[in-house]
């Protein structure tokens, strides 16, 4: 499963995400050191460190005898090379293929047997690897993740056949999606140093090109429990827990990682142009802006001045995005795709607000009929040049802020989304309270700051801009676009 989508969820699931862990009182410190043990809202939460190196996360939930079980490994595309995009995926996707004990397709099998589900994703950040099971059978999954994480290994005929896999997965989520696809020409545009140039999936040739060893080696370098989180939420006892984690996981060695060379983005200094061909129903415009990204908190971690700085705009960023398109009628929808005068069938922002490589903030829109892709460009500009000309009102500050508070709260039923926070979290290096420590800052975000960060950062210079020229639909066209649409798409 490519993460890629998280990604392109919108802000406002992405902020959201950030804001529904209400109440942590010392997490930061806890994930400094070995071990401790906390509260949140009455549940228990044990933080803990192994003698190898594997941080091990529980939270406690007792709303029904269900828990989540997730593996995060920090290691995702950001960390591969040229020639060998992919490998990150590809590694995702043999981790289901067998160990000395558990022979391929038998994991999945022997989860859905305990009443479980599974699956695993990768980012640009990460890689994750998840189930959700009863928790009387957590014992039994952890056996299973532990055993594939230390001990993965599969022949060469099956690498080749599950590469057929991933590349038809390819084809499906991009190649045959001209959305997706333009993304992708547009990344590779945007960015000339930073991996996220490179697509999650990787390209055809690199995957045309992909060797069982490059897999083989690619795990042996990064999956290390040094390298590594576990994080169960659930209805489950903590110290059980971590006495399972030490019992499974514990003995596995650590390992010496690879020193991550910082791959620092050069200074864009005009704008950059994409024009995509591709058989599709609809224009589209993608306006994408290179943005700094949030760092962390001052407070905790000392970050440098520009660090420091960063993080303070991110939250305006966000802000700014949330006011664009973070709510039913916001600026965008409202000025763009309503009235006489519309110029637009949709409209969208999001911004990426933090990651291990750079960060951009991007507006997005379909054009009417009879308005060009340029028209609604200009368009899409305007609001952001009206907030640096006229600023925001109050009230839709305190909008956004009590949106936020509120479906913060909703997101707390959710176990798998509680546990995909602090995993995400911990693999881009932020505390794993994250979310609760940002509401403070977030909450105390001004009109002014918000006009600030939308004069400073949206000229041409830091610009890339994708225009998707749609072209004549065939019958195979229409059918794969509808069958790709229609499926989650393989693992």
């Amino acid at each position: 499963m490519n993460f890629s989508s998280f990604l392109r969820a919108g802000l406002w699931s992405s902020l959201l995400a950030c804001l529904s862990l209400l109440a942590w009182p010392s997490l930061a410190e806890a994930q400094a050191a070995k071990s401790g043990s906390f509260q949140d809202a009455g549940h228990a939460i044990l933080v803990s460190r192994l003698d190898n190196g594997l941080t091990v996360v529980v939270k406690r939930l007792p709303r029904a005898p269900t828990a989540v079980h997730m593996l995060w490994v920090r290691v995702g595309s950001i960390d591969e090379v040229d020639g060998y995009s992919g490998l990150a995926h590809m590694l995702e996707h043999m981790m289901f293929k067998g160990t000395p004990s558990v022979p391929a397709g038998e994991f999945s099998r022997r989860v859905a047997a305990l009443g479980g589900r599974e699956n695993a994703f990768t980012d640009r950040d990460f890689t994750g690897f998840f189930q959700q099971i009863p928790s009387s059978r957590l014992s039994e999954v952890m056996k299973l993740e532990a055993d594939r994480f230390a001990h993965n290994i599969w022949p060469d005929e099956e690498f080749k056949k599950e590469l057929e896999v991933v590349k038809e997965e390819r084809r499906m989520r991009t190649d045959d999606q001209p959305r997706s696809a333009l993304y992708e020409q547009l990344e590779s545009t945007q960015f000339i140093a930073s991996p996220y140039r490179r697509p999650i999936i990787g390209w055809m040739n690199d995957l045309d090109n992909m060797k069982p060893q490059n897999a083989r080696d690619f795990y042996q370098t990064w999956y290390a429990p040094n390298n590594a989180v576990l994080v169960v939420v659930g209805d489950v006892d903590p110290s059980a827990v971590l006495a399972l984690a030490q019992s499974h996981y514990g003995d596995l060695p650590a390992k010496v990682l690879p020193e991550r060379k910082p791959r620092l983005e050069p200074e864009q200094k005009g704008i950059r142009r994409v024009s995509f061909k591709a058989p599709a129903k609809q224009a589209y415009v993608a306006l994408s802006w290179k943005v700094p990204g949030f760092k962390g908190f001052d407070s905790i971690s000392k970050l440098d001045a520009t660090s420091a700085l960063d993080s303070k705009e991110a939250l305006a960023l966000t802000v700014l995005s949330a006011l664009l398109d973070g709510y039913e009628g916001a600026r965008l929808d409202r000025a763009l795709t309503q009235g006489p005068k519309r110029v637009a069938q949709e409209v969208g922002s999001y911004y990426d607000f933090a990651g291990r490589g750079p960060q951009v903030f991007v507006l997005e829109g379909v054009p009417k009929e009879g308005v060009s892709m340029a028209q609604l460009e200009e368009q899409l500009k305007a609001q952001l040049h009206k907030v640096a000309r006229e600023g925001v009102s109050e009230a839709e500050l305190q909008r956004v802020k009590a949106q936020w508070l509120a479906s913060a709260v909703y997101k707390r039923d959710s176990l798998f989304n509680q546990a995909q926070e602090m995993g995400a979290f911990w693999a881009r290096g932020l505390p794993l309270d994250t979310s609760d420590l940002l509401i403070d800052p977030l909450s105390k975000v001004t009109a002014q700051e918000v006009q600030a960060v939308a004069q400073k950062y949206f000229s041409d210079d830091q610009l890339t801009v994708a225009y998707l020229w749609p072209q004549a639909m065939d019958e195979g066209a229409v059918k794969r676009q509808q069958q790709a649409a229609s499926t989650g798409g393989l693992r």
